[in-house]
């Protein structure tokens, strides 16, 4: 039987090694999914909800144990693990409350003896590639509407979160979710490609763009599968003018920095206003230079371990080229001896969209800082991107910042904050960022497939 080796980012020890599956498993547990799939859309939705409930419930009951795992495994400072773990609640909250109303068949036209009407049957078996880097949010934003309204899930966490996908499991067993209705696959990517060759109904992945490339070639002809891609992107953000160059540097060094830089929706790129420009330098630096980086387990840090060591090398290269076209390092810059998967944060000044940095997902605690002459060189730089997931603008002008972001191509827009996110409103992306979308109402209904109903009394 082949394993999956567990090791800690922090230290490079290892943690543990636990069985992995095969092929052959993958198969086994797909065709036990398929059986189950209909039994549980079966069920009264009222049993659903009840069970998603007492999971909710483990979660709070265990939160120590799933913080403290989740910072072993990935290097997340722990104070931010409990965060996740705290932040998922009021999504699961608002899964429970929308989902009947998701569900719930519409009559939308009745008129002499004719009735129509639009159901909301389950997709039926999903498959739910998994991230590492919010491995609860992440999950979470698929399985919990997936198996509300009544799908089963073939869920690969990610082999960096591994254990903690293997806590989920077990705390939605224990809430009464059968076990063929949420089925752990544990291995790293032949075990994901395995998944695919399965009869499943939809494939939800987050991830890279080349990883979200692979699984789309892989599918590609099988109409009945409904693809979703959430594959990152270069979020930029612009300080106009007018915003507070303290209050704009604070906030987005937070938001560049949070989870170590390892975040989709991180903010990536930065332009200034050259009015503003070195004044809200000196308050970014400022920032970072309080940002503890050590132990993951000392609740004062605020910067951890790079999860996957090939991370250090890609941003070492961003480092060397942006050096070599002219920017200017302003601190970091540099991986930090071992153990572990430590790299400095690094600020980067007299930067251009000739450099790497600019240009491609660095997920990790690098920024680029450019100084920009007006609006229209922010929009042009911004726009300047294979990518679309998020984007921001800070401004004491409300008319003029709505004005700039409704022109620039993101699915989430920002004014005056950066890397948040609401389970009221549609997550999604343009462009490289992927397609398809979870969270809000419409995150609910994309795990459904609408059916029209002609009805004419006799």
């Amino acid at each position: 039987m082949s394993t999956l080796a567990i090791h800690n980012p922090a230290t490079g020890a290892l943690i543990t090694e636990i069985p992995a599956d095969d092929a052959a498993s993958v198969a086994r547990k797909a065709a036990a999914a398929r059986a189950a799939q209909g039994p549980w859309a079966a069920r009264p939705l009222s049993e659903r909800v009840a069970a998603v409930t007492r999971f909710r419930a483990g979660l709070v009951a265990e939160l120590d144990t799933l913080a403290s795992t989740l910072t072993a495994e990935v290097g997340k400072p722990i104070s931010q693990a409990r965060n996740e773990l705290n932040g998922l609640l009021p999504r699961i909250d608002f899964f429970l409350a929308q989902v009947a109303g998701c569900t719930a068949t519409e009559q939308v036209f009745s008129d002499g003896g004719m009735t129509e009407q639009i159901s909301h049957a389950p997709l039926g078996v999903i498959a739910n590639i998994s991230a590492w880097n919010y491995p609860f949010f992440v999950g979470a934003n698929v399985f919990v509407p997936a198996l509300l309204t009544g799908n089963v899930v073939l869920y690969k966490p990610s082999e960096f979160a591994t254990l903690t996908g293997l806590h989920i499991a077990r705390l939605l067993h224990a809430a009464g979710v059968p076990d063929d209705v949420f089925v752990p696959l544990v291995g790293a990517g032949p075990v994901g490609e395995a998944l695919l060759a399965q009869d499943i109904d939809g494939v939800f992945f987050t991830g890279s763009y080349g990883t979200g490339a692979r699984i789309s070639q892989a599918v590609a002809g099988r109409f009945n599968i409904k693809l979703q891609l959430e594959l990152g992107g270069k979020d930029p953000t612009y300080v106009r003018h007018d915003a507070d160059a303290k209050v704009a540097a604070e906030s987005l060094a937070d938001g560049s920095m949070y989870n170590t830089g390892q975040s989709c929706c991180s903010v990536e790129r930065i332009y200034v206003h050259e009015s503003v420009h070195d004044a809200f330098v000196e308050h970014f630096l400022a920032t970072v230079a309080t940002f503890k980086q050590g132990d993951p387990l000392d609740a004062a840090t605020y910067i951890g371990a790079i999860t996957r060591a090939p991370q250090l090398a890609l941003l070492e290269r961003q480092v060397a080229d942006a050096q070599a076209r002219s920017a200017t390092l302003r601190t970091g810059g540099h991986a930090l001896p071992g153990p572990g998967n430590w790299f400095a944060p690094t600020v980067f000044t007299e930067v251009s969209h000739e450099m790497e940095l600019m240009r491609e997902e660095s997920f990790g605690p690098i920024i680029g800082i450019q100084k920009v002459a007006d609006d229209a060189e922010a929009l042009r730089l911004m726009n300047d991107t294979r990518y679309g997931l998020t984007a921001g603008v800070f401004s004491r002008d409300e008319l003029a910042a709505k004005a700039l972001l409704a022109q620039v191509n993101a699915g989430t827009v920002y004014w005056n904050c950066c890397d948040r996110v609401s389970p009221r409103l549609p997550w999604s992306g343009h462009g490289d960022s992927g397609v398809g979308l979870t969270l809000s109402t419409y995150g609910i209904s994309t795990f459904t497939r609408p059916k029209a109903w002609h009805l004419r009394q006799a």
